[in-house]
């Protein structure tokens, strides 16, 4: 099959305060969420002026792909959709059917699995193509957790991050793994991995394994952050800022955060790390050093690139953990039998 574009499909940002509250009720749609927990999500944006960072990071990595396409000879346009905010993945559909594209390959700004992690991307290229009449045929590139441009990237990123730290500190510092929190209950849902599940957390854990051991790092912790859900349901745990008391109080006296469910700094990144967990951990006089987001990494528009080759030259998977590959998908539909499925949503009793 030959393609004529690459989508590189994301989540969105606001560019400026007054995109804040719409942009936050386009991300909760359908979710019932209190007008007062938006108001208190909306002060974190208005923190930093309104603006999120992922726009313009994600321009960055266009800018790198096409590079990187161009130096491999590779004459395929790129596009750039969103999920939330503009440019809309709606809008750019219909750019590209205008521009004449009918085949694209999508590239999702998620390594994972998991229902937000990777089935909300294809709920995202079934809305484009009802957009368009369905004009556009769009595929799907896979899973990345366990690519060893992935691993490397963020990997040299950790060994940065143990170099700011004052060189007294460093073995003794203890290294933290960080992902956006999801509901028990979505995690659950995926199913088991022999079974063709996708569970999120375990291909969290499987990429933190490979990152410490590239890094050469015995003993370290995954945790979670982002959490956004009612009390009453449970979320995966522990949070970091709870996570950096308990170091603390266990005698830690350095961490390294690396943020490993992000492949950019979105808000929850900079607002979540880079001014809760390290304004608790500074609280405690606990020395705190987050490791960069691998999409600046030269190596991650290769990455991207290489999943691409995947599908017009095409060429074998190259992954490092034992963990089924996924997420490969056509006009939207699922992929397997229980990867990703959507959670099931309970009320309060």
């Amino acid at each position: 099959m030959s393609f004529d574009a690459l989508l590189f499909l994301s989540f969105g940002g606001p560019e400026g305060p007054e995109d804040v509250r719409p942009f936050l009720e386009n991300v909760t749609r359908g979710r019932g969420v209190p007008p007062e927990r938006l108001d208190e999500v909306a002060q974190h944006y208005l923190h930093f002026g309104g603006v999120s960072p992922i726009n313009r990071l994600n321009l960055a990595i266009i800018d790198a792909v096409r590079a990187e396409l161009a130096r491999q000879g590779m004459d395929l346009p790129v596009y750039f959709g969103n999920r939330n905010w503009h440019p809309m993945v709606e809008d750019t559909a219909a750019k590209m059917v205008a521009d004449g594209i009918r085949t694209a390959l999508v590239f999702p700004t998620s390594a994972y699995g998991g229902y937000s992690a990777c089935r909300q991307y294809d709920e995202d290229i079934l809305r484009a193509r009802a957009a368009v009449d369905e004009a556009l045929d769009l595929v799907k590139l896979r899973q990345f957790f366990d690519h060893p441009l992935f691993v490397d990237a963020v990997a040299d990123a950790v060994r940065a991050a143990y170099a700011e730290l004052p060189a007294d500190q460093r073995d003794q510092a203890r290294l933290v793994f960080t992902a956006h929190s999801v509901p028990n209950s979505a995690d659950e849902a995926a199913g088991p991995p022999e079974e063709g599940g996708q569970r999120y957390s375990r291909q969290i854990a499987e990429a933190a394994r490979l990152v410490a051991e590239a890094v050469g790092v015995p003993a370290y912790d995954v945790v979670w952050q982002s959490r956004s859900g009612p009390p009453h349901i449970p979320w995966l745990a522990p949070d970091i800022v709870d996570h950096v008391a308990t170091l603390h109080a266990n005698g830690v006296q350095a961490l390294v955060v690396s943020p490993i469910g992000f492949v950019s700094d979105h808000l929850e990144v900079i607002w979540d790390l880079d001014a809760e967990a390290k304004d608790r951990a500074t609280e405690l006089g606990m020395t705190f050093t987050r490791a960069a987001t691998p999409g600046p990494d030269p190596r991650f528009a290769q990455l991207i690139v290489e999943l691409i080759r995947e599908h017009t030259h095409p060429t074998p998977p190259r992954k490092l953990s034992p963990l089924p590959t996924a997420g490969c998908t056509r006009n939207g539909l699922p992929c397997t039998p229980l990867c990703c499925e959507p959670p099931t949503r309970r009320r309060p009793t």
